[in-house]
């Protein structure tokens, strides 16, 4: 493996990380595996984009650090588009711009890559939250809900669906293979508290690659800040709603076969598992276990109502969401020139050729998975 293999993609779009962006730019730059460059991607923010690129103006006459402005449309899926168009690397790796990496992260994934049936390795992200500690209500087996690895999670280094983006890695030609994120679909900005993109594009690359293996090592450690907001009942329940939202277009893209198949063993295992464990801790006087198993039962609920409305505008809509090619960008200066071909997807599921074309509908979000 050349220590100068990746290329680091992180995505920002408001000032009001400003500090959480530098730390984890900073969090790259002192891996113990040197990174090619790392990509800094502003979705939509100008003032954000100035102020980035004067901050790293040296490290960007050194190649090691690039300012780029989302060439798609706003949303996270296209800022990491952007990236990739735009990555030298032989692989591309995807940090949350409010988390830090440890100093092996990169160490990590490049040891999975030796072998060349390998094509996504992903890691394992902890929640540093912002009381300084787990909410007693919030049950461990939704720590999706906030974006980092929950329980039922198999140890170790381990074959998965999908890995989870905001601590994940790929081989530069899996996106040859398969194309790029969907757009129309995951995260824009505070706008919604969706996700779903990672499932998506990891079912489509082991489709357009059968042999292709992806990975999950809980070794590639990154940790998440969990802002006050999000510690709130309020945002679990809009999260897990809109989880169900997003498999329901998940589902309609790929089938439910695959799209729902590491939800199953999770709604019917680790879930009830996690109830009882709940009410076990209730019964002997322990703070939370009532809270827990009640934000479980609550949690499923919501995300079946999520789920089933999900499918029902699937039927009725007509909005697209899009997915397709990246061709490598050429070009300098601050702004990076980024091509990203798109390939609509709409009602009628028909594949076409290895990257298939597809038809689907609005609203989305991710979660348990892996």
């Amino acid at each position: 493996m050349s220590p100068h293999g990746f290329s680091v993609v992180v995505c920002a779009y408001t000032e009001d990380r400003w500090e959480d962006v530098l730390a984890a730019v900073d969090s790259v730059r002192k891996q113990s595996l040197p990174p090619l460059e790392t990509l800094l991607v502003v979705d939509h923010n100008e003032r954000l984009r100035a102020r980035l690129a004067q901050e790293y103006a040296d490290a960007r006459a050194r190649e090691e650090v690039r300012v780029l402005a989302n060439a798609g449309p706003r949303g996270l899926s296209a800022g990491r588009n952007t990236g990739i168009a735009a990555a030298r690397g032989a692989f591309v790796a995807f940090l949350d711009d409010d988390a830090v990496a440890e100093r092996d992260w990169l160490h990590h994934f490049a040891a999975a890559y030796d072998d060349p049936r390998v094509m996504a390795v992903g890691g394992r992200t902890l929640p540093s939250w912002a009381s300084g500690r787990r909410p007693a209500w919030f049950p461990e087996e939704f720590d999706w809900v906030v974006g980092c690895a929950y329980r039922g999670l198999a140890p170790g280094r381990v074959p998965v669906r999908n890995v989870l983006g905001g601590n994940a890695s790929f081989r530069r030609t899996a996106f040859d293979a398969a194309g790029g994120f969907a757009t129309g679909i995951g995260r824009d900005g505070d706008r919604r508290p969706l996700g779903g993109e990672e499932t998506e594009l990891c079912i489509r690359l082991s489709r357009a690659l059968p042999g292709a293996i992806l990975l999950m090592d809980d070794r590639a450690v990154i940790h998440h800040k969990v802002p006050a907001a999000r510690e709130r009942f309020a945002y679990f329940r809009t999260r897990v709603y809109a989880e169900g939202l997003s498999k329901a277009l998940v589902a309609r893209s790929v089938g439910a076969r695959r799209g729902l198949e590491s939800e199953r063993r999770y709604t019917t295992r680790v879930l009830p598992a996690g109830v009882l464990r709940g009410v076990r801790d209730a019964l002997r006087g322990r703070s939370g276990g009532a809270g827990r198993a009640g934000a479980i039962v609550t949690g499923v609920a919501l995300a079946a109502g999520g789920y089933a409305l999900g499918r029902l505008r699937a039927r009725r809509s007509g909005t697209p969401f899009s997915w397709g090619p990246i061709e490598r960008a050429t070009g300098n200066g601050g702004v990076e020139d980024e091509t990203v071909g798109s390939r609509v997807v709409g009602n009628e599921a028909a594949e076409n050729g290895p990257t298939g074309n597809r038809t689907l509908e609005n609203s989305t979000a991710e979660g348990a998975a892996g």
